[in-house]
């Protein structure tokens, strides 16, 4: 597997007949070269030199040219296979123009609303970690013996891959001996009866395995939400806060009336970061309950068995382009606001 792997991998990269990797590879021969005979023979490059002082921007050219074409172009590609005539099934390209018939394909399967529906549902990720972080945050704001270490061990989920998380949680949500029906069990709760009724189930049933995912992720982002509130809490000036408490104000109010509004800033940032991390869950969802339980498919889950699957891969791409218009219609309008605010 791993040879076949290599295989791939070498005929991909070296034997493309663009030959495209081999500029590349001629460019960074020539930069470290330039760099070489700078550091050893200035004398050597010293036109070079002076006419790339003269140019600076000449060196923003080579990473523009990468961006444009791993991303720009690797969407305009996508984006025409998506209207190919690509068949279902074949693993050879086809690249000419088959119609939108993919896309009509794609908003009549019964597979769409579901899916758009677990994409949606992850964004209740959004006000329970805000709420969550703000609770912690002012908890950490009373100067409390032991706050440092608190922090630290709130903020270490957020340190965690997804792939760590969802594995750690799905080791929890187990029917039988996980740690939540474990615990349960010690509190004197029937476990066993329960899970008879259907109860209990976590991850396992498809009534509570959006609340399950959901759970763990906020598991995972609350830290890194109360943290950022923390440092915007900490920025309000303390002569604000001083002329507050010399006029009678207590400090539930002082937070409800003068801290908490100044945190608009910081709660537009954490609210477009958790939107793309909701977006971004593929890895986690499969972690934790795997790609084959479509009641828990998301949009990225179902284009990936689509095309990995199924090699359905011009379908794949149309729920893409999909996936892609629904983060810029959720994503701008949220970093707009965000930026609007900081301004």
């Amino acid at each position: 597997m791993f040879q076949d792997f290599l295989d791939n991998f070498v005929y991909m990269t070296f034997e493309d007949r663009g030959g495209f990797w081999t500029i590349i590879g001629v460019v960074i021969a020539v930069i470290l070269a330039y760099n070489l005979l700078l550091r050893f023979a200035p004398k050597t490059v010293a036109p070079v030199q002076a006419f790339l002082k003269k140019h600076p921007l000449i060196w923003i050219c080579i990473p523009a040219a990468a961006l444009i074409y791993f991303v720009y172009v690797s969407l305009g590609w996508n984006l025409w296979v998506s209207v190919s005539d690509w068949e279902a099934g074949e693993l050879e390209a086809s690249y000419g123009f088959g119609g939108f018939g993919n896309y009509a394909k794609m908003f009549s399967s019964p597979t769409f609303w579901p899916a758009l529906r677990n994409t949606l549902l992850l964004f209740c990720l959004i006000p329970l970690c805000l709420l969550l972080g703000l609770g912690l945050a002012l908890i950490m704001d009373q100067g409390l013996k032991g706050t440092a270490v608190f922090r630290t061990l709130i903020l270490l989920p957020f340190a965690l891959s997804f792939v760590v998380t969802g594995t750690v949680w799905a080791y929890m949500y187990r029917p039988t001996g996980g740690v939540l029906n474990s615990f349960l069990s010690l509190l004197g709760i029937d476990v066993s009866a329960a899970m008879k009724k259907g109860s209990l189930m976590w991850a396992s049933s498809n009534r509570t395995i959006m609340l399950s995912i959901i759970i763990a992720m906020v598991w995972q982002f609350s830290g890194y939400v109360a943290v950022i509130f923390l440092a915007a809490i900490k920025n309000v000036p303390v002569n604000t806060i001083n002329a507050a408490k010399l006029d009678g104000a207590y400090m539930p109010r002082i937070y409800w009336k003068l801290i908490i509004p100044q945190l608009k800033g910081a709660m537009g940032s954490c609210i477009t970061i958790l939107a793309m991390y909701a977006l971004r869950s593929f890895d986690f969802i499969v972690s934790l309950v795997g790609y084959t339980t479509s009641s828990a498919w998301t949009l990225p889950i179902w284009m990936y068995n689509e095309a990995f699957q199924s090699n359905n891969f011009a379908y794949s791409a149309a729920i893409s382009c999909f996936l892609l218009a629904l983060v810029l219609i959720l994503i701008l309008p949220l970093t707009y606001w965000t930026n609007r605010r900081k301004a």
